[in-house]
């Protein structure tokens, strides 16, 4: 901890370090129990199989809500959900400025409009700008990502100047916005840089990433190669990407169909912004049938599998005005989110099945991270000269493939933290000084809470052995009154031999009641343990598992 109570400059990050999503990131100023704080982004992660029913995943914020009187503002880097999509959920436990970009901003008016959600007072900044967040002097510093107007934060204090890079890479050519300001950042670095807290996605990838202007060039090979409709599928907030298509297809003399509602609300802002200028207009669902195969590109939603998106659909032939027929090609204009191999697997499989052709980044240059490898952290480091490195946004390995690199680059201090460390950047050595609550809560339709609280511990075991549900009621002589009532959902129907496992449970149920003396089973809840029981040890006798049972007795 701090000696005589001096001001510290620390760094906490409550989500987006051990794992790639639901970056949450605090930088506090001050002693002990009076530090300043400003939270850097606010981001969601997605739910998987082991998360049944739940909608989306969201940063624990319970230390900077018992922190909320000395949280200055929240300052969002780039509109991608991993950074600012639990922003409508969690800001009304904040109540703090926030502090965008135009086109984040226009987003997120988007999505509240669509969604719901509070009315979030919102500063708008661009690149370039230099602003004031408490005791945070902060400058944004554009880089390239694939996405409109992202940008490093250099958060500059008294104790020292920290670059919190965000996502980015170095493009010499990208589609659109600005290039990485290698001249801000070789600025900043001879002003002085004590933390460089930066993404470690590609980590572990050596080399350069292509230009999106590359990824253009490749995806207008595969569309005029094409004898038939193509379909390509992307990220919806890739505004480049969506504008390499459009102009791929415009060369190649195809018109472009858009499918996809969260597709569709990010044209509509990027429309706005001018980021789409210069483009023919798409055309209409209801132009597919009057535009000869070879003359169409569909540009849609669905790259990682999404059950309900565009593409999904196209597979399984349900959408109403638009279809794909044998000889079409889809392309995956993107990269696989870990977790979702399988159900992007099934969407391909149904394509196939179909006799439609499927070209990913294996076939051909159609997709680039937006994330820097090796080199340009490399060069990040020359630019910067940091005193101390932070990785960030990455899973255990991506991070300590970073801490290696820097570390054999030059740089004097590596600091490894994880999800709630706690680290002084300044004054003195980096240092883990205190660790603070962290973790996941869940959204779950209207709701927000813990894993407990949201019952999806209980949901998880329901998946996996079902239900049973018995009710019975004793006479006023504590006799049964009639056969038990049972009721299996999710539960096998019979045995190995045959008999049915309802007749099992009930019989069981049945046998334990009469197995209990009469004079004891005035008491009500033993009766209901000895039926819980025995309807499970039947079950798993017959079934080998034993479900969830809950037992109602009455008299």
């Amino acid at each position: 901890m701090a000696r005589n109570n001096e001001p510290e400059l620390v760094f906490c990050p409550l989500g987006g370090v051990g794992e790639i999503g639901m970056n949450f990131a605090l930088y506090g100023l001050g002693p002990v129990g009076a530090r300043e704080w400003i939270v850097v982004d606010v981001g969601v992660t997605f739910p998987d199989a082991t998360l049944p029913g739940v909608d989306l995943v969201l940063p624990d914020t319970r230390f900077i809500e018992s922190e909320v009187a000395n949280l200055r503002g929240i300052v969002i880097t780039h509109a991608h959900e991993d950074h600012y999509g639990a922003l409508l959920d969690i800001w009304p436990r904040l109540k703090k400025p926030v502090w965008m970009t135009p086109f984040s901003a226009g987003l997120l008016g988007a999505k509240r409009r669509m969604d719901g959600g509070p009315e979030i007072p919102v500063q708008i900044f661009n690149a370039g700008d230099r602003f004031q967040v408490g005791p945070f002097d902060i400058e944004a510093v554009g880089v390239t990502h694939s996405i409109p107007e992202p940008v490093s934060l250099a958060i500059r204090t008294p104790l020292g100047m920290v670059v919190h890079t965000g996502d980015w890479k170095i493009d010499p050519a990208p589609t659109i916005g600005r290039k990485t300001d290698e001249q801000r950042f070789r600025a900043l670095g001879d002003e002085g840089v004590r933390a460089l807290i930066c993404d470690s996605t590609n980590a572990m990838r050596e080399g350069e990433s292509p230009s999106e202007e590359a990824v253009g060039e490749g995806l207008k090979g595969v569309i005029e190669a094409a004898a038939g409709r193509v379909a390509v599928t992307t990220f919806s907030s890739n505004v480049g990407r969506i504008r390499s298509i459009a102009e791929a297809a415009r060369d190649a003399g195809r018109q472009v169909l858009v499918l996809g509602s969260s597709l569709k609300r990010v044209i509509n802002v990027a429309t706005e912004l001018g980021y789409l200028d210069g483009l023919p207009e798409f055309v209409e669902e209801e132009d597919y049938g009057y535009i000869p195969r070879e003359n169409l590109v569909i540009l849609c939603t669905g790259s990682q599998g999404e059950p309900r998106a565009a593409l999904a659909k196209l597979a399984r032939d349900e959408m109403r005005n638009v279809a794909l027929s044998p000889g079409d090609t889809v392309v995956y204009s993107s990269r696989v989110i870990p977790g979702n191999e399988k159900a992007i697997l099934e969407t391909k499989n149904l394509l196939i099945e179909q006799g439609i052709k499927i070209i990913e980044d294996s076939d051909a240059l159609v997709h680039v991270s937006g994330h820097p490898r090796r080199n340009e952290l490399k060069r990040m480091y020359e630019w910067t000269r940091p005193q101390v490195l932070v990785p960030v946004h990455g899973e255990a390995a991506h991070l300590v493939a970073h801490g290696a690199l820097g570390a054999s680059a030059g740089i004097p201090e590596v600091a490894q933290v994880r999800n709630g460390d706690m680290i002084r950047l300044a004054p003195g050595p980096a240092e883990i000084i205190d660790q603070v609550p962290s973790g996941r809560m869940f959204k779950d339709g209207k709701l927000i809470g813990s894993d407990e609280t949201m019952g999806i511990r209980d949901r998880r075991k329901l998946s996996y052995v079902g239900h049973v549900a018995v009710n019975v009621v004793l006479d006023d002589r504590y006799e049964i009154a009639g056969d038990p009532d049972l009721v299996a959902v999710g539960v096998a129907k019979a045995d190995a031999a045959g008999e049915e496992l309802e007749e099992l449970m009930l019989d069981a149920a049945i046998g334990a009641i009469e197995s209990i003396p009469r004079v004891r089973r005035k008491d009500l809840d033993l009766v209901a343990e000895a039926v819980r029981r025995a309807v499970r040890s039947a079950a798993n006798d017959a079934w080998g598992k034993k479900p969830i049972v809950t037992v109602f007795v009455t008299r």
